[in-house]
């Protein structure tokens, strides 16, 4: 398969490469970087070593998801119905497994998450659903949804609009799937979080409905990713695009300790007594060093595209995570799959 990364130059091309296999994916530690986003981010480089490429006759792109797999592999899910497997220091395809639900229909498959038995929970933004799928891709469970979070008629939720992040809590017991967008009667810049809380005892890892939080977005922006960090916190993404300006691209943190729970709330209008899931920004990737990226459409920053996939693959001391992003190119030519690596710090 042949590799190419969109830099400037060719040096600037292996700086990247080198930098994204030994600084991101691959390492926990390691001396810090000058490409600043803001205090707390920085960019550590990036890789277009995967764009418009096939792998056994499958389109590799439509990231939507990462995780690490539990033999130290990553994994990435596309919204077409796959799940790549990836090495995690060349980012090259190691394998890949067809997606479908119990009746064999293709899936929208938006977020991932590893369990511990290395089953793969898959969220599907059709219905919405999320799904235990084996490594092989056949379905051993669905979760149940509350009827709200379904796709109208049978809930409020709009089409495309569900369930595209998907992270496990520290102790692996509860499961959260984040709404990218509001649902019908909630006020348009809230989105609902739903967890799960695993069965005691229960073989198999059979989770049953819990809490519901409610979060607020910036205007216009809506969520495609969540992933928790060791303190219980959650890396939040927010993402918006408009047409002939770009992409905006935000990283929360974000904390549900304390948050109501609003599964018994009918309608979410910023009413008294419903405590927020707290967030604070830790970069708007527009102010990112470009690191000599190229875009394909008009960006606010080269570096920028539509950013969609979260996982944390590695930690540091005083909080400091290792984070790798990818784009959803959805198959378009104007757009990139890209892989950012990113050094966060969360000290409280």
């Amino acid at each position: 398969m042949r590799l190419r990364l969109l830099l400037a130059t060719l040096a600037a091309g292996l700086t990247a490469a080198t930098t994204l296999t030994a600084a991101g994916p691959a390492a926990a530690s390691g001396p810090r970087t000058v490409n600043a986003c803001s205090p707390a981010v920085s960019v550590e480089g990036f890789s277009d070593a995967l764009d418009k490429t096939t792998y056994e006759n499958t389109y590799v792109g439509n990231f939507s998801a990462l995780a690490m797999d539990r033999n130290g592999g990553l994994l990435a899910v596309s919204d077409r119905s796959a799940l790549f497997s990836l090495d995690r220091r060349s980012l090259r395809p190691t394998g890949v497994v067809q997606l479908a639900d119990g009746n064999g229909t293709a899936l929208d498959a938006e977020g991932l998450v590893v369990d511990r038995d290395g089953t793969r929970l898959i969220s599907d933004e059709t219905g919405p659903a999320v799904r235990r799928h084996a490594r092989d891709g056949r379905v051993l469970e669905e979760l149940p949804v509350p009827a709200g979070l379904r796709v109208a008629p049978a809930g409020r939720a709009t089409t495309n609009g569900t369930f595209e992040g998907l992270t496990m809590l520290p102790g692996d017991r509860t499961l959260l799937a984040a709404m990218e967008y509001a649902i019908s009667g909630d006020s348009t810049d809230i989105v609902r979080f739903q967890t799960w809380q695993r069965k005691e005892n229960a073989r198999g890892g059979q989770f049953r409905l819990s809490a519901q939080y409610a979060y607020r977005t910036d205007p216009g922006l809506g969520v495609p990713e969540v992933t928790a960090i060791p303190d219980g916190r959650l890396l939040v993404l927010e993402r918006g695009f408009t047409a002939g300006v770009g992409n905006t691209v935000r990283l929360y943190l974000a904390d549900p300790r304390h948050a109501t729970d609003v599964g018994g709330v009918d309608t979410l209008t910023g009413q008294r007594g419903v405590r927020l899931i707290r967030k604070t920004l830790l970069a708007d990737l527009v102010n990112c060093p470009t690191l000599g990226a190229t875009a394909k459409q008009p960006q606010p920053n080269p570096l920028l595209d539509n950013i969609e996939a979260m996982t944390v693959t590695g930690r540091g001391k005083g909080g400091r995570l290792d984070v790798l992003l990818a784009s959803d190119d959805n198959e378009n030519a104007a757009q990139t799959t890209r892989f950012y690596s990113l050094r966060v710090r969360t000290a409280k």
